[in-house]
C-alpha cells in the first residue's frame, strides 16, 4: 500500500543509509589513525546510541508548532498562571464535567530533553498527571486538561500548577474548552477494523455506556508467525489466528460489560478492505488463509448476518452486513477510525464503509466521534508511560480542523482496560529479541520505563488516564 505512512517510513530508512554512508569514512579515518581495533568499539558504542536516542519513528521536526484549529464550537476560557499557577480569571465561566479543556502552550526543550523525554507536571492538591512529548520538542504543543475543571476555578481548587521537566514552559497560556454532552448516556456503535481496536480506542469509553454494540470487520489472520512456529503451516497458522482473534472480538467486550448479544464479528480479511472497495461486486480472498468465505470467522456470532448466506467477501456484502446492523442497534452515537490521522488502510476504508451504509439507510444522523490508533508521523503516540494522560496528537497541516473529545479513566477503569487488552491473543506473543534489547538500553540510558501488563507496546500507548476522539460531520 502507497499510504503517506508508507512513504514516510520509507524516506527515514533511506537517511539511515545515507547516514551510515557518510559515516564510513569517519570509520576508515579512525583505523587508519587509531587501529582497526578502534572500529568495533565505535561501531557498538553507535549503535547503542541509535537505540538509545534514535530509533524512534517520528517523522517530522521536533522544533516545530502543533497546527490545531478547533473551529467554532470551542471557546477560550480567559486564564493567567499565577505564582507559577494556572487559574481562570474571576469573569472566566467555570468549566462543565464533561468538558474537553486543553491548553495551548509553548514548550521548550532542554538539553536533557534531547535525550531524555520532555513532559509536563500537572499538579493539584488531590491529583497530578504527567504528558510526554518528543525529544528535543520546541514548540506550540496542546495538553490535556480535561478533569482538572475544578482546580482551574480561581475560588475553588487554588489553581493547577505545571511544571517543566526536561524542558520548560513559554509565552503565555490559551485555555480552550469545547463541550460535549455525556456520551455515555446514548446508544454507541463502535466499529473496529480488526480485534483489539475498540479496545485500544474506546473501551472506558464503552465499558462505562448505558448501551453499546462491537462490530468488528475483519478476522486479523494475516501476520501469523507466531502460530507458525508452533508447527502450523502458513495457511493453518492464519486460520487459527484469525479464529482466536474472531472469538476476542465477542468475548472480550463482555469484561466491558457488552454482552454477545450486541456484538458482531463479520469475517471479512485483513488488508483486504481497500481492494473490496475498489471492486464492490467482486469476491475479495484472504492473503494468507486460503479462503474465500467469511462464515468461517462467525461462528460465534449471536447475531444473523445478510450476507451469511453466501459468505461472499466484497463490499457489496460488508455494506448490507453493516445496513442491517445500524438498523438494528439504532446507534446515537457512532464511534469510528479517523480517516485522515491513521493511516492503517483497513481503517481508512472501515471508516468509508460505515459512512456509505449509513447514508442507506432512514436512520437520524447519529454523532461520529473518530479514533486514532496509529499515527502517520509518530509511532510512539500518545507519548510517555502508562496512566499518563494523552496530550494531542501533531496536526501538520494548518487547513485540518480537529474538535477533540477526551474521556478521563479512573485508575481502577484504567486497569480493566489493561486486563481487555490482555485478553487479545494478537498482543499477547512475545516480541522479538531486537525489540527487547532496545526497550532494555532505553530503559537503562533513556529513563524510559514499560508497564507490567504485558510486552506489546499498546500496552503502554493504549492503558491512559484520557481516550481521545475527534468529533465529526457527515
Amino acid at each position: 500500500m502507497n499510504t503517506r505512512k508508507t512513504r514516510l517510513l520509507a524516506r527515514h530508512r533511506r537517511k539511515k543509509r545515507l547516514t551510515l554512508l557518510a559515516a564510513l569514512p569517519v570509520l576508515a579515518l579512525i583505523g587508519f589513525w587509531g587501529g582497526v581495533a578502534w572500529v568495533p568499539p565505535v561501531l557498538l558504542l553507535a549503535w547503542i546510541a541509535h537505540e538509545a536516542w534514535f530509533s524512534d519513528h517520528l517523522f517530522y521536526a521536533p522544533d516545530g508548532d502543533y497546527q490545531c484549529r478547533f473551529g467554532s464550537h470551542a471557546e477560550i476560557l480567559p486564564s493567567r498562571f499565577v505564582d507559577g499557577c494556572l487559574k481562570l480569571l474571576d469573569d472566566a465561566k467555570s468549566p462543565e464535567a464533561n468538558d474537553t479543556l486543553l491548553l495551548a502552550i509553548r514548550l521548550k526543550s532542554r538539553v536533557l530533553g534531547r535525550f531524555l523525554d520532555p513532559a509536563i507536571l500537572i499538579t493539584t492538591a488531590n491529583e497530578n498527571d504527567c504528558q510526554t512529548f518528543e525529544r528535543g520538542a520546541n514548540g506550540l504543543r496542546y495538553l490535556n486538561l480535561t478533569g482538572f475543571g475544578e482546580a482551574l476555578g480561581s475560588n475553588k481548587g487554588g489553581g493547577l500548577r505545571l511544571s517543566g521537566q526536561h524542558c520548560h514552559l513559554a509565552g503565555e497560556p490559551v485555555l480552550w474548552r469545547i463541550p460535549h454532552p455525556d456520551y455515555r448516556q446514548k446508544r454507541l456503535f463502535i466499529v473496529a477494523p480488526h480485534a483489539d481496536d475498540a479496545e485500544l480506542a474506546a473501551f472506558g469509553l464503552y465499558s462505562s455506556a448505558k448501551e453499546a454494540w462491537i462490530v468488528t470487520l475483519t478476522a486479523g489472520e494475516i501476520e501469523a508467525e507466531h502460530y507458525r512456529r508452533m508447527g502450523f503451516s502458513p495457511t493453518e497458522a492464519a486460520r487459527m489466528k484469525g479464529r482466536l482473534r474472531a472469538w476476542d472480538s465477542i468475548a472480550a467486550p463482555l469484561w466491558g460489560g457488552v454482552p454477545p448479544e450486541r456484538c458482531a464479528q463479520l469475517g471479512y480479511f485483513c488488508l483486504q478492505l481497500a481492494a473490496m472497495r475498489a471492486e464492490p461486486e467482486k469476491a475479495i480472498p484472504s492473503r494468507e488463509a486460503g479462503l474465500c468465505d467469511t462464515r468461517v470467522f462467525r461462528r460465534c456470532n449471536r447475531i444473523p448476518l445478510p450476507s451469511d448466506e453466501n459468505g461472499i467477501p466484497s463490499w457489496k456484502n460488508l455494506l448490507a452486513d453493516l445496513r442491517e446492523l445500524l438498523e438494528r442497534a439504532r446507534p446515537e452515537v457512532i464511534v469510528l477510525p479517523h480517516p485522515t490521522l491513521d493511516p492503517h488502510p483497513d481503517h481508512v476504508a472501515a471508516h468509508a464503509a460505515v459512512i456509505e451504509a449509513l447514508q442507506a439507510t432512514s436512520l437520524p444522523t447519529p454523532i461520529l466521534l473518530a479514533y486514532a490508533n496509529h499515527l502517520h508521523d509518530n509511532d510512539r503516540w500518545p507519548m510517555g508511560e502508562a496512566h499518563q494522560g494523552v496530550a494531542l496528537p501533531l496536526l501538520i497541516e494548518a487547513a485540518d480542523t480537529l474538535l477533540p473529545f477526551a474521556l478521563v479513566l479512573d485508575a481502577e477503569r484504567q486497569r480493566d482496560k489493561a486486563m481487555a487488552l490482555a485478553m487479545m491473543h494478537d498482543l499477547s506473543p512475545p516480541i522479538p529479541q531486537k525489540r527487547r534489547l532496545r526497550r532494555l538500553i532505553q530503559t537503562l540510558l533513556a529513563a524510559r520505563r514499560h508497564p507490567p501488563y504485558g510486552e506489546n507496546e499498546y500496552f503502554r500507548k493504549a492503558v491512559r488516564r484520557h481516550e481521545v476522539f475527534f468529533y465529526e460531520r457527515i
